[in-house]
């Protein structure tokens, strides 16, 4: 292809493109994001570096993406809760997650997992409803920070199972598991890839995951939903660019994913995280799925009461 005139842009490509991930390393998003990034870079034949950016739970990292250049070099990889549900947790969250942002690609969905220590008495999640039932339980659950989705996860199941879960924060997903690994609490919901090796290793014990269907990953934990009927609360993961990239780099991203998305090698890896590959999706069905959230997560989190300034 022959460039003439003075418009003789370089191809794109032509370095290295950066994918922010707006949590801490060693989460779902984390990991996802260095397993798809890896893959993108064969496809655009070019290095992609993920960099993480956490903070005010997703909003630090979104609003680098959605504040900077505009040329296709700079990305978002994030999670349903940064994108969908802080905009209504936050009276500002620093960024429009659907005008500052076109969709690249949906990647997949993520259960969440309702964890306890070994030494919780409840071996299965009925017991563990009846126990939270009782008058005057007061068990605490940890989640990686208020508003993120584990602690909605655990509002809805107070809401919907008429139980009262008290919630504590910590600042991540890593160290509220470690909290529950030692025992200082006994309740945590996590997303299924941070928790999956404790889980296989007996150091914590899965009662239900959060989304409408089992994980194929652990066949014999029952969903939420089968107590508690009309409970589900997955997280999607996806690739945003910046409003405002060229149309032709948008393009080019969108075909790159959707290949990457269809190599096998990743579907293996994301297979054994217990990532749900999203089918394929269009631009516009990620954009209405994103709309949809937006729209659930605010009733949500109104009814929760929850805030964060």
């Amino acid at each position: 292809m022959t460039h003439t005139g003075p418009a003789n842009a370089e191809a794109y490509p032509s370095r290295p493109v950066t994918l922010v991930v707006p949590q801490a390393a060693g989460g779902t998003n984390d990991i996802v994001g260095r397993l798809v990034g890896q893959k993108l870079g064969e496809v655009l034949n070019a290095s992609v570096v993920v960099d993480n950016r956490p903070g005010a739970g997703g909003n630090i990292g979104t609003q680098l993406v959605g504040k900077g250049p505009k040329d296709g070099y700079t990305l978002l990889m994030t999670i349903s809760s940064s994108q969908a549900i802080n905009p209504a947790l936050y009276k500002n969250p620093g960024f429009d997650p659907v005008k500052d942002f076109r969709p690249v690609g949906l990647i997949g969905a993520v259960p969440n997992v309702l964890l306890v220590n070994p030494s919780f008495p409840a071996k299965d999640f009925n017991e563990f409803l009846k126990l939270a039932r009782q008058k005057g339980a007061n068990y605490q659950y940890a989640s990686a920070g208020n508003g993120t989705l584990n602690h909605l996860l655990g509002e809805m199941l107070n809401s919907m199972a008429g139980i009262s879960l008290q919630h504590v924060p910590y600042k991540g997903v890593a160290p509220a598991l470690n909290d529950v690994l030692g025992g200082q609490l006994p309740i945590v919901f996590a997303s299924l890839p941070s928790a999956l090796s404790h889980i296989k290793a007996g150091k914590l014990r899965a009662l239900a995951v959060s989304g409408d269907k089992r994980s194929p990953v652990l066949p014999d934990v029952p969903t939420i939903a089968e107590a508690v009927p009309g409970y589900n609360g997955t997280l999607w993961i996806g690739l945003f660019a910046p409003a405002g990239v060229p149309a032709d780099v948008l393009a080019t991203l969108q075909e790159a994913t959707r290949k990457a998305l269809a190599a096998k090698d990743l579907r293996d890896k994301l297979d054994q995280q217990g990532v749900e590959i999203a089918p394929q999706t269009s631009p516009d069905q990620f954009s209405k799925l994103l709309q949809d959230d937006l729209a659930k997560w605010a009733r949500i989190v109104k009814a929760s009461g929850a805030a964060v300034d």
